[in-house]
């Protein structure tokens, strides 16, 4: 039984089934042998193409001139505008162009297209595919930098509502016979699964925006035109510092509950509200992070500490209920101790301004400071120091795949810290893990409102360890 498939070109191709018989004179032949490339370009063929329609789609608000176009990295311009030679469509999309409205340096630009993974490396020698579930495209420049290329996708499965455009009327646009698109969700019952195993299925760009996670994320723009083309109403949320899902915001956290944490990341980093329907929705939800992939809660976790907004985020975090469902032992000790709850938040807003500054904190530092103070009860009169970080938190591994090799080097940072409060300054030089350790003592110097010492600043020698208490010596008995 063979499996008629087609080439790009249109010529058919046979695949035979893996369950079909094969004679042993076919068996024994040699078989051609075939490259890397040659394999990874077959897994291409299975992938269907972009849908095509002669039909126009839904209308977006379109807005003009709202940005400046020299601030838009000029690589990811260069990217958009080789693919639009190629006959394709192309934008840059998601958060480098919500940051780019808001007046911030984006961190990365990403691209949205829709031209297939092949084609763009057709387009682009620089070019590497990377992705299993859904292929992506990463374009490589100099010093390491990447500009991810994605083609469109869409929710084989999701219905979109055509609803009254929401505007930001204060921005030059154009909005007639404009449409905003809201997923339909139907009536969700309680025990609905609606968790998000497959979508990777190519799409449109209006199908590609509805299909994000918050407004703010789903708009697209053009630098051809230096327009920004809105389907779901993310402009407008923009303009009212809003963080808000793109449909029913239950629908949204049970598809991805990462979202809901998501969502505390963008409103404190952005310094935005979350809309009243989406902070009902946390609270409601909260518990459908429980089914989350673990390591993308411990990745989204060390988010929540990067980027310059740890104290926010973290306190979003324990005031919405989040923390005892990710960190359930920590927020039980933030809830038995206000002090403690203090201290911590002091410490994280310490370190945002030093990211703030440029002067970013590794993820053991972060990570250090959130756990310290309760770190000092599980450690005390304690020997193994990791036999009592795993008892002090019994569910960490569990609940978000927290990495041993991270537990040891807060316990080894803990020992560190310590000595430096003793003056064994010179004991701790000598380790690999003395500016790290040096940091943190500056900064409890700060939390306790006492001026760090200036060897601790950089701003004089390191002094020698201070001598310890001599021991007595132990005389000998005569033997009579």
């Amino acid at each position: 039984m063979l499996d008629v498939g087609a080439h790009d070109d249109g010529r058919p191709v046979e695949r035979r089934r893996a369950f079909e018989p094969v004679d042993d004179e076919a068996r024994d032949a040699p078989r051609p042998r075939r490259t890397r490339r040659a394999r990874f370009e077959d897994d291409f063929d299975d992938e269907p193409p972009p849908p095509r329609s002669s039909e126009p789609g839904p209308m977006p608000v379109v807005y003009e001139q709202v940005l400046d176009a020299t601030r838009v990295d000029a690589d990811a311009a260069r990217v958009i505008r080789r693919l639009r030679e190629a006959g394709f469509d192309a934008y840059l999309v998601g958060g480098g162009v919500r940051d780019l409205l808001l007046g911030r340096t984006p961190k990365d630009f990403d691209v949205a297209t829709d031209a297939r993974p092949q084609d763009v490396r057709r387009v682009f020698r620089n070019c590497r595919i990377i992705g299993r579930r859904f292929r992506l495209a990463h374009i490589l420049f100099p010093d390491n930098k990447v500009i991810e290329c994605a083609t469109f996708r869409r929710d084989p499965e999701q219905e979109l509502a055509e609803l009254a455009p929401d505007v930001s009327a204060d921005r030059p646009h154009r909005a007639e016979g404009a449409v905003r698109l809201v997923p339909l969700s139907g009536g969700v019952g309680d025990d609905d699964d609606l968790l998000i195993r497959h979508d990777n299925h190519f799409g449109l760009p209006h199908e590609d925006a509805a299909r994000r996670d918050f407004t703010v994320n789903g708009l697209f723009y053009d630098p051809r035109r230096n327009s920004v083309i809105d389907y779901v109403g993310g402009m407008a949320d923009l303009d009212r510092r809003i963080v808000r899902t793109i449909g029913d915001p239950v629908v949204r956290f049970r598809e991805d509950p990462i979202r809901i944490l998501r969502a505390i990341k963008f409103s404190a980093r952005l310094d935005m509200g979350l809309s009243s329907e989406v902070y009902d929705a946390i609270v409601d939800e909260r518990g459908e992070l429980s089914r989350a992939a673990k390591p993308r809660l411990y990745e989204e976790i060390l988010r929540l500490l990067r980027g310059g907004a740890a104290m926010r985020s973290m306190y979003l975090t324990w005031d919405l209920g989040v923390l005892s469902v990710v960190l359930p032992e920590l927020s039980a000790f933030f809830d038995d101790g206000e002090r403690a709850a203090t201290r911590t938040f002091q410490r994280l807003s310490a370190l945002d301004a030093r990211t703030r500054a440029g002067d970013v904190p590794s993820d053991t530092v972060l990570l250090f400071a959130l756990f310290r103070d309760a770190l000092d009860e599980a450690f005390d009169g304690e020997a193994d120091l990791l036999d009592a970080f795993s008892s002090a938190f019994p569910d960490l591994e569990a609940a978000v795949a927290f990495p041993r090799k991270a537990k040891e080097r807060i316990a080894s940072l803990y020992v560190a810290l310590e000595r430096l409060r003793r003056g064994r300054v010179t004991a701790v030089q000598a380790s690999g893990l003395f500016e790290e350790a040096r940091l943190l003592y500056v900064v409890e110097h700060e939390v306790e409102g006492r001026k760090p010492p200036d060897w601790a600043l950089g701003l004089a020698e390191v002094p020698d360890d201070e001598p310890g208490p001599k021991k007595k010596r132990r005389r000998r008995k005569k033997k009579p």
